[in-house]
C-alpha cells in the first residue's frame, strides 16, 4: 500500500513539472516566434506562467528579444524531474539529461502541432481558429526555410512531410544516438 502512495505521489509531481515545463516552454518558443500576443491561447498561458516570469524577468533579462527567463526555468524544472525520477544522478548528468529532455519536449511539441496542422487542412482548410492560427504561427518559422526549396506541388505542400521526418529522424536517431555516446538511456530521454 505505501508503494502505491508513492508511486501515486510520483506521478502527480512528475506530472505538475511536465505540465510546468510545457507552459514556459511554450511561452519561450511562443515569444520566439512572435506569436500573436492577442490570440486567446496565448493570453492563457501568459496568464499561467507571468506569475512566476515576472520575479525571473527581474533577475534575468532577455537577451536578443528571447525570454531567457522562461527557457531557464523550464531547464530547471527538468533539472529537478531528473534529480527526483534519478536518484544518485551527479549534477553534471543530470544538466545533460534535462537538456536532452527539454530538446525531445521541443521536438514533440512541433511534431504534434505538425500532425495537427495536416489534420486540419484536411478536415477544415482555411480555418480561422485561434489554435489553428497560433499552430501556423509556431510553425511557420520552421516550415518556411523548407517551402523555399520546395515549391508546392500541385496545391499540394511537401514541406511540411520533409520538416515532418527531418523531427523524426533528430528525436528517434540523432538524439538518441547522441545519449548513447554519453552514457545515458533512451528512456531516460523522456
Amino acid at each position: 500500500m505505501n508503494q502505491a502512495i508513492s508511486g501515486a505521489g510520483l506521478f502527480l509531481v512528475q506530472a505538475v513539472i511536465t505540465l510546468a515545463t510545457f507552459a514556459f516552454l511554450l511561452r519561450f518558443i511562443l515569444q520566439a516566434v512572435r506569436a500573436d500576443f492577442y490570440n486567446p491561447i496565448t493570453q492563457a498561458i501568459v496568464r499561467i506562467t507571468d506569475p512566476v516570469l515576472k520575479p525571473a524577468r527581474k533577475v534575468i533579462p532577455p537577451i536578443a528579444g528571447l525570454d531567457v527567463a522562461s527557457l531557464l526555468l523550464t531547464l530547471l524544472l527538468q533539472f529537478a524531474l531528473v534529480f527526483i525520477l534519478f536518484s544518485g544522478v551527479s549534477p553534471l548528468t543530470a544538466a545533460v539529461l534535462a537538456s536532452f529532455r527539454l530538446l525531445t519536449l521541443v521536438l514533440n511539441i512541433y511534431f504534434w502541432a505538425l500532425i495537427i496542422i495536416v489534420v486540419i487542412s484536411w478536415i477544415a482548410p482555411g480555418s480561422r481558429h485561434p489554435g489553428a492560427d497560433l499552430l501556423h504561427q509556431l510553425t511557420e518559422p520552421l516550415l518556411a526555410p523548407f517551402r523555399r526549396l520546395i515549391p508546392p506541388v500541385g496545391g499540394l505542400d511537401f514541406s511540411i512531410m520533409v520538416v515532418f521526418l527531418v523531427l523524426v529522424m533528430i528525436r528517434e536517431y540523432l538524439l538518441p544516438g547522441i545519449a548513447f555516446e554519453l552514457g545515458i538511456g533512451r528512456a531516460a530521454l523522456g
